[in-house]
């Protein structure tokens, strides 16, 4: 038997919960029937219906928020050693199951077990970051004046609402679940409808290693249902989300009339720019992998490549030969580098620019082609001869699709780069100290990686400017979004107070 039956064959018997009973909303810790009834899971590798799922509505947020309030206090007023020894065994949880949530998270979305394999443990690296943070969260500074000692502190802000994308999901919700409960806050959480299996998991293991009833709330559905009525909730006091820049536009919003405090991870059409004193075998790796990793759907993929003039001719052939070279197939063989792309909207939507392409009058250098019928598989591709006016060059994409664009020099390189709405991250390679210093000082992005791609460590901030977000993920970063800060003075002495009214 092949690893690939393998992995199939231990699939089916997780999903078999799935199948006989379908994913209910949990909240309080009782799974709970969806207000609006139910829709259909499918798989974006053969279109095959995996299970239910409960439809939320307005009715489901609604009580999900209250048991979040409800549940609050006790789990804020929580001594931090014991917050922080839940959260280890949430990454225990995580640990002893994290096949399990590779290979549904592989069958619910399409990523290659390649790369869902590590996502799980990433996920519990997450849970055991932000424990280790517990007992300091809530530090302060000492701020001395003439009269009094000054000093902060912080408090968890509330129950929170964190909405998550479909493109790795359960690493993704663990990003965000995890520093909100390290900071004494309660949740509710809304999954993408796309990848609602995973989530199912984490609720599980996160009460099977003694979360409190209604610190932890899931309710699926849809954005215009469910995730509106989370972000207009006057119980829920900040809203995190990780999605599409026009959603994070819609959620601020519709959080405007209760004054919601909003975290958004939103898109990005990123650069890598690479000059020709790079090391170009190793920029040549790194390009190929931040565009067509994880199905290129991830919003730090570096989507436009600026090559220099110089080595463009040469840098291009040899990356379209490795393009044409990438394994597309079954997620759940371990040999396969690119899956299906996550459904039918999607995919209409990445295929639809191999035409824009044309007419705009790039080259499809490498792929540009739908790869059989039975599920949502794209070549992957590579534009050539194109300029930054293109929609293929401006517009986020979301595929494993990489647009190519040439420069003169470093000025030119720099134009390029911050042409653009977005600005979450750059990628650049150089071997010129000086040039990275300058490069970087002026790159519109929130992180940039000089000689490297995406490498991330927890306790450096996440996040992007201009139109990719608001806000930053990451260390500190997530306490001072979950928490509120506090003054508080104390006088030093009996100092002068104006007298008013006295005679």
């Amino acid at each position: 038997m092949t690893t690939l039956d393998q992995n199939i064959s231990k699939l089916a018997s997780h999903l078999q919960r799935f199948d006989a009973v379908g994913i209910k909303n949990r909240i309080a810790g009782q799974d709970v029937e969806g207000a609006g009834g139910v829709f259909a899971s499918h798989s974006p590798v053969d279109k095959s219906k995996i299970c239910d799922v409960a439809r939320g509505t307005g009715e489901d947020i609604d009580k999900a928020a209250c048991a979040a309030h409800d549940a609050f206090a006790d789990w804020r007023d929580m001594k931090a050693t014991e917050r922080r020894k839940l959260m280890i065994r949430i990454a225990e949880g995580i640990e002893a199951r994290a096949e399990e949530i590779a290979l549904c998270e592989c069958w619910d979305t399409g990523q290659a077990y390649k790369f869902m394999s590590k996502a799980a443990l990433r996920g519990a690296e997450n849970f055991r970051y932000f424990a280790d943070q517990v007992v300091q969260a809530r530090d302060g500074q000492h701020l001395k004046s003439p009269t009094l000692m000054n000093i902060t502190t912080r408090v968890p802000i509330g129950p929170v609402g964190i909405i998550t994308p479909w493109n790795t999901p359960f690493m993704l919700s663990t990003w965000k679940i995890a520093p909100a409960l390290a900071a004494g806050c309660t949740v509710v959480h809304k999954p993408a409808e796309l990848s609602p299996l995973t989530a199912r998991l984490l609720v599980d293991i996160a009460e099977e290693a003694g979360l409190p009833p209604g610190v932890l709330n899931t309710v699926n559905g849809f954005g215009e249902e469910a995730g509106k009525a989370l972000c207009e909730h006057p119980k829920i006091k900040a809203i995190a989300f990780v999605g599409e820049s026009s959603t994070g536009s819609m959620i601020v919003k519709q959080g405007a009339d209760t004054l919601k405090r909003n975290h958004l991870e939103l898109g990005g059409k990123n650069p890598v720019i690479v000059f020709e004193d790079a090391d170009l075998d190793r920029a040549l790796d790194a390009v190929i992998f931040m565009i067509y990793s994880i199905n290129g759907e991830r919003c730090t993929s570096s989507s436009r490549l600026l090559v220099q003039n110089t080595i463009r001719a040469e840098f291009e052939q040899r990356l379209a030969e490795r393009v044409r070279n990438i394994r597309v197939g079954h997620p759940l063989d371990p040999a396969t580098e690119i899956g299906p792309l996550i459904g039918e909207a999607h995919f209409s939507k990445v295929t639809r620019y191999f035409d824009i392409a044309r007419d705009e009058g790039a080259t499809i250098a490498a792929g540009g082609e739908v790869i059989g019928d039975s599920g949502y598989f794209v070549a992957p591709t590579l534009f050539t001869n194109a300029d930054n006016s293109m929609k293929i060059a401006r517009e986020e994409i979301f595929g494993p699709v990489l647009t190519s664009i040439h420069f003169e020099n470093e000025e030119e390189a720099l134009t390029l780069a911050n042409d653009t709405d977005y600005g979450l991250t750059g990628y650049l390679w150089t071997n010129d100290l000086t040039r990275a210093l300058r490069f970087t000082d002026r790159l519109e992005a929130g992180m940039i990686w000089v000689n490297s791609e995406n490498v991330r460590h927890l306790p450096t901030p996440f996040g992007g400017v201009k139109a990719s977000g608001i806000g930053r993920d990451g260390g500190d970063w997530s306490f001072e979004f979950y928490m509120e800060q506090k003054h508080i003075g104390f006088a030093t002495g009996q100092h002068k107070i104006t007298k008013l009214g006295a005679l």
